[in-house]
């Protein structure tokens, strides 16, 4: 028996069945509409209880169901035997799949403990755990050290009261207990991408480790920073007042720069692909940037490292990122050109900067520089999205030579974040929320279309402007990428045909709803199976415009791997690992029971 399973859900469980037009929610992020990259926290959680004696297994549901139609998600959870289940809720679009996929679990298992955690499962705690097939939530944005003291006392059914973040039901009352496990800094939690080679070896399941659709052919893989920000964007539920309210943190936690650089090395070890460090590394200030510019540059990785940044860094910081990594690329969200409308959302800069950093950027050797546009931001207009696709242009025609530069642009889409200040007081900022609870969000990703989805319009767009807004300007900026020579003629006729095709997905389901309100959803959503399923990869723009350079391999594993996996075949070493495996399991089965350290 395993320890705990973590279970990743799909957006939508019926997916496969009732194919609904997610449209461009996903875009621009590696994964699919169906959501299936789970959260990073995901690999910190497995690593960090392992560490103590506990056996974890990752299960990523959502790219089992994905890669393959005949794969039968109920039938392998039923097979499955654990002492609890961890489901994540982190992000919002997953309301409705991980709460169908924990219905599964209890059915199967209705004795068996079921674990919720994430941002949105912590924001939604009261409500989530009124639902009969939810037993306990971790709220916080740090589950580690509350998941380890909840596993260590869940043998006795006692002792919850102890148990720091933690919401729980007993003897039919509900528990809430105080949020007073906050940690000062990430020192102890690492993502060690080694610990998933072996688990995914040892479970006999390399599917459910899978991070997202593709991952095999474009290996990023990414390492954090720190937990909490010190800016406050306006409909991001990871802002800093968010962070403060919902996960009692007043400071962001760092990971010692230097144990950051040591995580870029220990993954250089086994994949080539790009490595994304999350979070501005100058956000802890110009001395924590050094230490880890220093300690990277010591280190001599091949590796494209990608970084990302909340404000313009300055020149001279720069020049020291081109000389401290070989192969760099910078990521940036200004949201929008329109300075006005960039200050209303919390982004604190303007054009010329951030036109500045872009040359100096190029200067230094950034070998990619992708810019992020949205849309559905405060004060911003019709008119005003499609000036920012003209903005575009221009920055291409300065800086385009060498095809380093990439925009994009995209809808705030399906949800503004749970917490976000503009979730929290929606009329203060020119918003209306449609939706509100947990269970409105879940029935609401079940809708035809994307834009029935939208928990949201502005004073500014209507629902209607914001979905017409979206693919008029990606259209307009599909024209201006093949211009300058970012897209071939047959990327840039697919896409066209896509965006020409999503709308008339888009009329399609309003007509359907407009001539027959009292109709079905399951029928509308038979009606629209076929087309929908042809615009589920992507629409705005293709998944390829969105990956790094990667060095060496284009397959995931390095040598270093193959080595491994040759290695395991031996008889002696297989014996060793079962035998070794034999140890692990009587050590956790009295752990189990009680005979455990305390946490």
């Amino acid at each position: 028996m395993i320890d705990l399973i973590l279970l990743h859900p799909p957006c939508v469980y019926d997916f496969r069945k009732n194919s609904i037009f997610f449209g461009p929610i996903s875009d621009i992020i590696p994964s699919t509409p169906v959501f299936e990259m789970y959260p990073l926290g995901f690999v910190s959680l497995s690593q960090y209880l392992n560490k103590h004696g506990y056996d974890v297994r990752i299960m990523n549901i959502a790219y089992k169901m994905l890669s393959s139609p005949r794969y039968d998600p109920e039938k392998e959870i039923k097979n499955l035997k654990a002492f609890a289940f961890g489901i994540d809720l982190h992000w919002l679009p997953h309301a409705q799949g991980s709460l169908e996929l924990a219905k599964i679990v209890k059915k199967y298992h209705p004795h068996t403990p079921v674990i919720f955690g994430g941002l949105s499962s912590t924001y939604f705690h009261r409500e989530l755990i009124e639902y009969p097939q939810v037993d306990f939530v971790i709220r916080g944005e740090s589950a580690e050290v509350p998941l380890l003291h909840l596993l260590s006392v869940l043998q006795n059914k006692k002792g919850f009261s102890s148990i720091p973040n933690l919401t729980y039901k007993q003897d039919g009352q509900v528990k809430i207990n105080q949020m007073s496990y906050v940690p000062e800094d990430l020192n102890e939690f690492s993502i060690d991408y080694a610990h998933i080679i072996k688990s995914a070896i040892k479970h006999r399941d390399f599917s459910g480790y899978v991070p997202f659709s593709d991952w095999q052919n474009y290996p990023i893989t990414a390492i954090f920073t720190c937990r909490g920000c010190t800016y406050n964007c306006r409909t991001c539920g990871g802002s800093k007042e968010a962070y403060q309210k919902f996960c009692g943190r007043r400071r962001p936690a760092y990971r010692d720069p230097e144990l950051v650089a040591s995580d870029v090395h220990n993954i250089s070890k086994y994949f080539k692909g790009p490595i994304f460090v999350l979070g501005d590394i100058y956000q802890p200030g110009e001395k924590y940037a050094q230490t880890l510019l220093d300690s990277l540059k010591k280190q001599k990785v091949d590796n494209h490292l990608v970084l990302e940044f909340f404000d313009i860094p300055a020149k001279e910081s720069l020049k020291t990122i081109g000389s401290s990594i070989p192969h760099f690329n910078i990521q940036l969200s200004p949201e929008s050109h329109d300075r006005k409308i960039r200050g209303c959302f919390g982004r604190p800069y303007d054009n010329q900067k951030m036109e500045e950093m872009i040359e100096s950027a190029l200067e230094f050797g950034c070998r990619r520089l992708d810019l992020f546009f949205m849309i559905g931001l405060p004060c911003q207009d019709y008119q005003s999205v499609l000036d920012t696709v003209e903005y575009c242009d221009r920055l291409l025609e300065r800086f385009g030579k060498g095809r380093r530069l990439h925009p994009y642009i995209a809808p705030l889409a399906p949800f503004l974040d749970p917490g976000s200040c503009v979730f929290e007081n929606p009329e203060e900022f020119g918003y209306k929320l449609f939706f509100r609870s947990l269970e409105e969000h879940r029935r609401a990703l079940l809708s035809p279309s994307w834009k029935h989805m939208l928990n949201y319009e502005t004073k500014w767009m209507r629902r209607d402007e914001i979905v017409q807004s979206t693919y008029e300007a990606a259209l307009g900026l599909n024209q201006i990428k093949y211009r300058h020579g970012l897209i071939r003629f047959k990327k840039f006729k697919e896409i066209e045909n896509r965006i020409r095709e999503a709308i008339r997905m888009i009329n399609k389901a309003d007509k359907i709803i407009g001539e027959d309100k009292d109709r079905k959803v399951e029928t509308i959503l038979a009606d629209l199976k076929k087309p929908a399923n042809g615009l589920r990869t992507s629409t705005l723009c293709d998944k390829s415009e969105l990956k790094w350079p990667v060095r060496f391999l284009n397959f995931n594993f390095s040598i270093r791997f193959f080595k491994l996996l040759a290695f395991l075949r031996t008889r002696r070493i297989v014996w060793l690992l079962l035998r070794g495996g034999d140890i692990q399991k009587q050590a956790k089965s009295s752990k189990i029971s009680g005979g455990g350290k305390d946490v």
